[in-house]
């Protein structure tokens, strides 16, 4: 199995931006996300920071 990469919380919202999710109103460092089927998606946003692997492979 490949390593995953290690990405900012930015990165995530604009790859789950371009397969249909949109953000939904939040308050915090935790955006939350919406597809249309009604799946939603918790990205933690710290500035400079990456999102762990373990976060990472929970989907």
């Amino acid at each position: 199995m490949p390593k995953l990469p290690s990405v900012t919380g930015k990165i995530v919202i604009n790859i789950l931006t371009k397969i249909g999710f949109n953000a939904v109103p939040q308050k915090g460092n935790h955006v939350q996300m919406e597809h249309e089927d009604g799946c939603f998606v918790t990205i933690p946003v710290y500035a400079g920071k990456t999102i762990g692997r373990k976060l990472s492979r929970s989907a």
